[in-house]
């Protein structure tokens, strides 16, 4: 079985950049539409941080689970969230591949 991990949308507050985060040298370069697929790994060029939030979700579609949180998705074999960056916050939608 494959998961695929879609970057929906990508955000970006620079007042709380400003204020409040050190300079940074390689800040998340995640796209909008970038797809990615694993089988339980994480994928190449994903983010460490954002992949330490999704794979709960990834281990749990591998291992056959569905409707996180009840009746929270259209899709009871998908999941939408948001990486924990406070200041570029990505969102995902994570699916079984069909």
């Amino acid at each position: 079985m494959t998961i695929r991990i879609t970057v929906m949308r990508t955000a970006r507050y620079d007042d709380l950049i400003d204020k409040y985060e050190l300079p940074q040298t390689s800040p998340c370069d995640m796209r909008e539409g970038q797809v990615f697929e694993t089988s339980g790994s994480r994928p190449e060029g994903f983010c460490q941080s954002a992949w330490e939030t999704l794979f709960p979700f990834v281990k749990g579609l591998l291992e056959g689970k569905s409707r996180f949180y009840g009746d929270w998705m259209k899709d009871p074999r998908s999941a939408m969230i948001s990486c924990n960056d406070g200041f570029r916050p990505v969102t995902f939608l994570v699916e079984v591949k069909e």
